[in-house]
């Protein structure tokens, strides 16, 4: 069933509360394509090979969690960028990008969505002041050690985590947000919570573990944001009768 592309905006606008975040890019609609949406194409991040395959799909949209226009990036429109929207635009193909409003959504995100995926229990938000800082912390349903738990990670993202920590200690509480956030493990060392996970490991961080004790597990910025935008998609699927395909773009990192 197809649905105006102004009204699908809005209804993902609003849902997402996109106006109650300061965000590193703009979050709606960042490319305008035709007015009328029925086939949506669904993933990780804009690049260049999911706009072919929404090409190759017929796709009215494109719906990510990483879009363009990033804060600090050149604003010319050059190089991988030009090709980038010049493809959309070609197609009359829409590009739909939310990031921490994505992240942040206690259905939809990547957070609560990979605490699905890990049988992760939720106990709270990772910061109790403000619940638009994404992640959570929690607990595992069974205590495992820490060597198990890197098992486990790799078996459900299917890619072995990168862990810093004694590998015989026992894992019963975690604190988690996806992607590239290094730096709130703070939130676990201050919390006394057992272990922290993200996508990306930094410098700093392998030194915060071994000097608080508190575990790390770097699992992949991409593969720990695989789960927002697909369950995004599979809801308007069900809720607007759309035809949704989420596309997983293979990334290492």
């Amino acid at each position: 069933m197809e649905m105006k592309l102004k009204q699908l905006v809005a209804y993902l606008d609003t849902q997402l509360k996109i106006n109650t975040f300061k965000d590193y890019c703009p979050n709606g609609l960042q490319v305008e394509g035709k007015g009328e949406v029925l086939r949506i194409v669904s993933g990780v991040t804009a690049c260049q090979r999911l706009i072919d395959v929404a090409i190759e799909k017929q796709a009215d949209a494109i719906l990510v969690h990483h879009g363009y226009f990033w804060k600090g990036e050149p604003e010319a429109i050059t190089g991988i960028k030009k090709k980038r929207i010049q493809s959309l635009l070609k197609h009359d193909i829409s590009l739909l990008a939310y990031h921490l409003p994505l992240d942040s959504h206690p259905q939809w995100g990547n957070n609560v969505q990979l605490a699905k995926v890990l049988d992760f229990e939720i106990s709270g938000p990772i910061d109790a002041g403000d619940e638009r800082v994404p992640g959570f912390i929690g607990r595992l349903p069974t205590p495992m050690s820490a060597r198990q738990l890197s098992a486990h990670i790799g078996q459900r993202l299917q890619r072995s985590p990168q862990h810093i920590g004694a590998e015989d200690d026992l894992i019963r509480t975690i604190a988690w947000c996806t992607g590239g956030a290094q730096s709130y493990m703070q939130y676990a060392i201050d919390g006394g919570i057992d272990a922290y996970l993200t996508g990306e490991i930094n410098e700093p961080s392998v030194h915060n573990a071994r000097e608080t004790g508190t575990h790390f597990y770097a699992a992949g910025h991409h593969a720990t944001e695989r789960y927002g935008a697909k369950a995004l998609g599979e809801h308007l699927a069900q809720e607007f009768e759309l035809e949704v395909t989420f596309v997983d773009i293979d990334n290492p990192v």
